[in-house]
């Protein structure tokens, strides 16, 4: 015997306590994984040993290996917290400009509008177009909302509107509009209109039965007098417009020019989709493009990744998708720290980037943050029998000692 193997062995056992204790103080640390130290025995081998018979000199650890299980999903109801529910990391640039993976999706807003870790580092993704779609196969680059939270304000360019008239309405008596018989209001609708810095403008439009399948179109704009349309609508007797191609044209509308007189835009109002049928006066839409500003009221993220903004003006627009990467050996990642992990030779190159749910790649669960996987009470365990491998080994060492003890005391 020699002190070699116990001096091993207490090595050996101090690393695994430093691995449990690591475990243990991180239990509550959000997609922490749990690792784990592995042993090997060591042997002494020299030339020409009888039978490959090798002297056992101790033990080391080969590894301290990551354990990559899921951990359990707890609900936040953070709409920026959010949890991967499968296979996957999320794709990190570091304040450095090298890449990170995580598992810790406790992300943040920062004034500049974008998706931020508590340390600085940007969540990756793609960003979407200005009308909101997700560009498939463009770069990946860091993903932010419109700047400060804010939306600029559109100019409208159309309206458009669905509607049915009562086929069994009466033709109208009276020749001003304020002395129609029924009211001009009878069967009319309205939508909002924007000028080029978001002022809404109310744009009225009304019809009055003049004869069978024939009505008068007049519009209104802010609450003036009402206009007549220089055309009249009819209808088939299918109940559909005709001709076919036939439209309303456009109005105009005050703008934002300055200085004064302020000069004016067109919107087109578009009426296709028309009908006139034997039932009352309805309105299915009446709606307008171009939008008022608009600052972010609310975020939320869906199971796919794509990340929609909430304005104050009652929009909803896509800002992008977040963009997981997996790898085919997850244990060869290298930890470091701060919750994250960078690829090294062992792990390569991610093998799968894409949208959460597609090949193998998880989903996303919003307003939830993935625990940590460490199972408290088995690192418990493990720890005393640690404790207990560690008090062995040191008895071997007392042994050796008085082993030794006897043979200098010798006479």
């Amino acid at each position: 015997m020699s002190f070699q193997q116990g001096l091993s062995g207490l090595n050996a056992s101090s690393q695994n306590l430093d691995v449990i204790g690591h475990n243990i103080a991180n239990a509550n640390t959000t997609g922490m994984k749990a690792s784990r130290a592995e042993f090997a025995e060591l042997y002494a081998s020299s030339l020409g040993s009888s039978g490959g018979i090798s002297n056992g000199i101790g033990v080391e650890v080969s590894t301290v290996s990551q354990q990559f299980t899921q951990g359990n999903i707890s609900i936040t109801n953070n709409s920026l917290d959010v949890a991967i529910n499968g296979n996957g990391f999320f794709q990190i640039e570091l304040p450095n400009g090298s890449t990170a993976y995580s598992r810790d999706g406790a992300f943040k807003l920062n004034d500049d509008g974008e998706i931020i870790t508590n340390s600085g580092g940007h969540l990756m993704g793609l960003t979407a177009a200005a009308d909101g779609s997700i560009p498939t196969g463009g770069a990946i680059g860091p993903l932010l909302l419109p700047a400060g939270g804010e939306i600029p304000a559109e100019v409208s360019t159309k309206i458009d509107l669905t509607f049915n008239l009562d086929t069994e309405a009466a033709i109208a008596t009276g020749t001003a509009p304020s002395a129609l018989v029924p009211p001009l209001a009878t069967y009319g609708t309205s939508a909002l209109a924007y000028n080029e810095q978001g002022v809404a403008i109310p744009v009225s439009i009304y019809f009055t039965k003049t004869a069978v399948n024939t009505w008068d179109v007049y519009t209104s704009v802010d609450g003036a007098t009402p206009t007549l349309v220089p055309t009249p609508l009819t209808f088939g007797t299918n109940g559909t417009i005709t001709p076919a191609s036939f439209t309303l044209g456009s109005i105009a509308l005050p703008s934002a020019a300055t200085p004064p007189p302020a000069g004016t835009f067109s919107v087109d109002i578009n009426i296709a989709d028309a009908t006139q049928q034997g039932s009352k006066f309805s309105v299915t839409k009446a709606k307008g493009d171009g939008q008022a500003p608009g600052t972010l009221t609310a975020i939320n993220i869906d199971e796919s990744g794509i990340i929609q903004g909430t304005y104050s003006n009652g929009k909803s627009l896509a800002a992008g998708q977040i963009q997981l990467a997996s790898f085919t050996n997850v244990q060869g990642l290298a930890p470091i720290g701060g919750n994250y992990w960078q690829a090294t030779v062992s792990s390569g190159e991610p093998s799968v980037k894409g949208a959460p749910g597609t090949g193998n790649l998880g989903g996303l669960r919003a307003g939830s943050l993935e625990d940590s996987n460490v199972d408290l009470t088995k690192e418990l365990v493990n720890m005393m029998t640690a404790q207990r491998a560690y008090q062995a080994n040191a008895q071997t060492i007392k042994t050796q000692d008085q082993v030794m003890s006897t043979l200098v005391n010798l006479r």
